[in-house]
């Protein structure tokens, strides 16, 4: 089966409130058997325009990665996110 991914492409305009979020979701996710495979760190746009942080989140199926974005514990968390960042976020099955 293949796996899931949230992915998100980010730029926080409250630095300042945005690692709440961070520090909130992560237990969260996690519990919901999230693996955290990129947060943050470097990058360069080599084509295209983006966002100034990048996160993609392995899940054991597309399934388990779209229940995680809908869980309601997720959610409230999320409007942190959501007031201190614009963000881009997308669920995503992998290769088979």
């Amino acid at each position: 089966m293949p796996k899931g991914y949230i992915i998100a492409h980010i730029t926080a305009t409250d630095p300042e409130g945005y690692p709440e979020y961070v520090r909130r979701d992560t237990p969260i996710l996690e519990k919901l058997g999230a693996k955290f495979i990129i947060r943050g760190g470097q990058h360069e746009v080599v084509e295209g325009t983006s966002g100034d942080r990048h996160v993609v989140i392995e899940f054991p199926s597309y399934a388990e990665a779209l229940a995680a974005y809908n869980d309601p514990e997720y959610q409230e968390v999320a409007d942190i996110r959501r007031r201190c960042a614009d963000s881009t976020i997308m669920v995503v099955e992998g290769a088979a």
